[in-house]
C-alpha cells in the first residue's frame, strides 16, 4: 500500500500533467493488483483514473496463475473450452478494475474512469468477426465504463464505425502511421452519424484512439545507427515525438472542421489522443521522455508502472510541449525521409508487427491456460 507521505512526495508531477489536461491511466492490470487495493491506492494518490489492458498483460497476469487458481478449478469442473476459460478470467478482471473506476467515471461524465479490453488479436483482419468480438466483450464485461479494444488495421476501420454505431465505446489501438490516424478518425464520426440516424444518445458513447510511440523510435534509431553518420546519428530519438506531435495536429483539424460541428452539437465527445507505447526501450533516453514531451490538453497518457513512477519521481512537467511543435516535427520526419528511410514502410512494418505480438501473447495465454486446465483432469478444447 502507498503511504500518506510517499502519496505527498509523488503528488507534484502526476498533478501538473493532470492540470495540463492530461489523463493518466496505467497500462496494466492483474488480479492481484486488484485484490490487494493497489489499483484503488494509484486511482487515490498517483491521478491514474484509467485503465488499458492488452494480451501480453493478460498472458503476464493470468499466465503466472497467480490469483486465478480458485477460478480455474471451478472452469475445469465445468469443462469449458480454452476460450471460454480465458474470456472469462479477463472479463472477471476488467469488470472488478471497472468497479474500482466507477467513482471516476461518475465524477468526469464518462470521460475518465475507463477500463479497455482487446478483441482476440486473431481477428484483427476480419471485419465482421471483430464486430461479432466486441459486441459479445461489451455484453460479457457488463460494465457502462469499459472500452473496447479494436486494432486500427484496414479490417478494423469499418468495425470501429458498426461498433461506435451501436453505442459501445471503443479504444481504436495498434495506430503507428499519421494516414491510418486520419482513417481512424473518419471511422469514429461515421459511427457517431450512424448513433445519432439509430436516434442514440451520442453523449454517452466516447473513444480514444491509441497512437503507438517508443516502437517508432526504436525502428528508426535502428536504421540510423546503421546509416552511422553524423546527421543520422543526430535524429536518434526524434521521429516518435515528430510523428506523435503531428498527430496531435491532425486531431486539432478534425474535430474543429465542419463535419464534426453537427455532432458537438449533437453533445457528441471527441476522440481523445491517447499516447500508448510510453515506457523507454532506450537506457540512453530519460525514461520519462515520452510523457514530458507529449503534454496537451484533451490527451490521455498510459504508463506502464515503471513510467508511473518514473514521472512521480522525477517527471519533468512544463505545460503543453505539443501544439508549437509542428513545423519542427515535419522538419524531423521530412530529415529521416531523405536519408533512405521510408516512413510509409516502417509503420506499416510496425502495424504488422504489433498484430502479430499480440496474436503470440494471446496464443500463450491460451496455451498456458490449457495446461491449468488440463492438470485438472479437463480436456480443454
Amino acid at each position: 500500500m502507498i503511504t500518506v507521505t510517499e502519496a505527498t512526495a509523488h503528488a507534484g508531477a502526476l498533478k501538473r500533467l493532470s492540470d495540463e489536461g492530461v489523463s493518466i491511466w496505467l497500462d496494466d492490470l492483474s488480479r492481484r493488483r486488484i485484490e490487494s487495493g493497489n489499483l484503488a491506492d494509484l486511482v487515490a494518490t498517483r491521478n491514474v483514473v484509467g485503465v488499458t489492458t492488452n494480451p501480453s498483460i493478460f498472458q503476464a497476469a493470468i499466465g503466472s496463475g497467480a490469483g486465478y487458481e480458485e477460478q480455474l478449478a471451478d472452469l475445469a469442473v465445468r469443462g469449458v473450452t480454452v476460450d471460454e476459460a480465458v474470456r472469462m478470467m479477463t472479463t472477471a478482471d476488467v469488470r472488478a478494475a471497472a468497479d474500482v473506476l466507477r467513482p471516476v467515471y461518475e465524477a468526469t461524465g464518462g470521460r475518465d474512469g475507463r477500463v479497455s479490453i482487446e478483441v482476440d488479436p486473431h481477428l484483427a483482419h476480419d471485419t465482421t468477426a471483430t464486430v461479432a468480438e466486441a459486441k459479445q466483450l461489451a455484453w460479457l464485461a457488463d460494465r457502462p465504463n469499459v472500452m473496447i479494444k479494436i486494432p486500427a488495421t484496414k479490417a478494423g476501420l469499418p468495425a470501429i464505425t458498426e461498433v461506435i454505431g451501436a453505442g459501445i465505446s471503443v479504444n481504436v489501438t495498434l495506430i503507428f502511421s499519421l494516414e491510418r490516424y486520419r482513417e481512424v478518425m473518419d471511422a469514429y464520426v461515421a459511427g457517431l452519424e450512424k448513433a445519432r440516424a439509430a436516434v442514440l444518445d451520442l453523449s454517452g458513447i466516447h473513444s480514444v484512439a491509441s497512437f503507438f510511440v517508443s516502437r517508432v523510435d526504436s525502428e528508426i534509431d535502428k536504421r540510423l545507427t546503421l546509416l552511422g553518420t553524423d546527421e543520422a546519428l543526430a535524429l536518434k530519438g526524434r521521429a516518435a515525438l515528430a510523428n506523435a506531435r503531428l498527430a496531435y495536429e491532425a486531431y486539432e483539424q478534425v474535430f474543429a472542421g465542419a463535419r464534426w460541428q453537427a455532432l458537438g452539437g449533437a453533445r457528441a465527445n471527441r476522440q481523445r489522443p491517447l499516447w500508448a507505447s510510453t515506457g523507454v526501450k532506450d537506457p540512453a533516453y530519460k525514461d520519462t521522455l515520452y510523457v514530458d514531451e507529449l503534454v496537451a490538453p484533451g490527451t490521455v497518457n498510459t504508463m506502464p508502472e515503471a513510467t508511473l513512477n518514473a514521472v512521480a519521481s522525477h517527471g519533468d512537467v512544463q505545460g503543453d510541449t505539443v501544439t508549437g511543435g509542428y513545423a519542427q516535427a515535419r522538419a524531423d520526419l521530412a530529415a529521416v525521409e531523405r536519408l533512405g528511410i521510408a516512413y510509409d514502410e516502417v509503420v506499416r512494418q510496425l502495424e504488422d508487427e504489433g498484430v502479430a505480438k499480440f496474436e503470440v501473447a494471446w496464443q500463450e495465454l491460451l496455451d498456458a491456460v490449457t495446461k491449468s486446465l488440463n492438470s485438472k483432469g479437463v480436456d480443454a478444447e
